[in-house]
């Protein structure tokens, strides 16, 4: 493979509204826990520097990562990089987890107040792609996105995405202000967005920014060759328990079989084959390890033909893969319920 230095990352046009990013993004949830214990403050700034330094210049934080700490470190990474050269995004709509599950808010008011908060803990004066993390299927999509194009006329935002929306939402949405970015859950085992979402992304010119494109690091060999941690994420995580666990294993081998004929390892391959689905696509896998994000960046480098992405598809049949992708108590927040109520019958 070869040195991670010498790898050039492109830019690519994310949508069609002239927002242009890294081929390879940077997700940066992880860097104040969830699925490990946090890094020191240093650490986190440390790895999101080296990402800048090696072409990485899309960096994606939400409000409720680590109860807003995640913004805070991003925005302290940020005073030590040029941030014209970065484009940074961040999320609002999660206010919380209730006995229910997920508690999601899309009000005028919710959307400018979180949208002023994030600014002063990023400590920046415009967010480049600001994304409704859920959808409030409580209040009518036209009230939420007008609220965020009113923040792209004052400046704060200049652009705006989409999280687990609906193919309806997502129409309904980009008719009041053209949405830029669709961030998805995509991967090698998780294939659900391909016959709705994606065409839809497509027709419209809507950009497509997988996340957990190594599968929770499943593909990167969490579980496997590594222990996850008693307080990760993960440790319930239905695809990590049990008997689904002892099932999915195979599918790791057979990506790990497929890695050794194309001379990477299978997180390379994995997230190749997500790079591979289209100019308009940028995953934004997170670490919090330098070799981590080398062996991403490595992955630029492994070349794979239509009928290579058919053989890694076809080594992970959907049917075969043991576990939902997300818990019973967040399931509700997925795309698949993500309409809501009709704007006075007009729409």
């Amino acid at each position: 493979m070869a040195d991670h230095q010498k790898i050039p990352i492109p830019t690519v046009k994310l949508g069609n509204q002239g927002l242009e990013v890294s081929k390879l993004g940077f997700g940066c949830m992880g860097l104040t826990g969830v699925y490990n214990s946090p890094l020191a403050e240093e650490d986190g700034i440390s790895i999101l520097k080296d990402a800048f330094n090696k072409g990485i210049t899309f960096f994606d934080t939400a409000d409720v990562y680590g109860a807003h700490a995640n913004e805070v470190l991003v925005g302290k990474a940020l005073k030590q990089l040029p941030r014209e050269k970065i484009q940074l995004a961040t999320k609002f709509g999660i206010a919380g987890m209730g006995p229910d599950g997920m508690i999601v808010m899309g009000t005028p008011e919710y959307v400018r107040s979180c949208c002023e908060g994030s600014l002063k803990r990023l400590d920046v004066d415009y967010i480049d792609l600001y994304y409704q993390h859920r959808v409030d299927t409580s209040v009518p999509i036209e009230d939420t996105i007008g609220e965020l194009k009113k923040l792209v006329e004052e400046g704060k935002i200049k652009y705006i995405g989409l999280s687990e929306a609906s193919p309806e939402t997502i129409r309904r949405a980009h008719a009041v202000h053209p949405i830029t970015a669709l961030q998805m859950e995509w991967s090698v085992w998780t294939r659900d967005i391909e016959e709705e979402i994606i065409p839809v992304c497509r027709e419209l010119g809507i950009g497509i920014v997988p996340y957990s494109p190594l599968g929770r690091g499943f593909f990167g060999g969490k579980a496997i060759l590594e222990t996850i941690p008693a307080n990760s994420f993960l440790a319930g995580h239905p695809r990590f328990k049990g008997e689904n666990l002892d099932k999915n294993k195979n599918i790791y081998i057979r990506i790990e079989n497929l890695a050794r004929k194309h001379k990477c390892t299978p997180a390379q391959l994995a997230l190749a084959w997500v790079l591979e689905q289209g100019d308009d696509v940028v995953p934004i896998p997170g670490t919090t390890k330098i070799k981590n994000l080398d062996d991403n960046i490595g992955s630029l480098t492994v070349k794979l033909m239509k009928e290579d992405l058919k053989e890694i598809s076809d080594a992970v049949p959907i049917e075969e893969v043991a576990g939902d992708r997300t818990y019973d108590n967040m399931k509700k927040a997925s795309w698949k319920f993500a309409n809501t109520p009709r704007k006075d019958n007009k729409v």
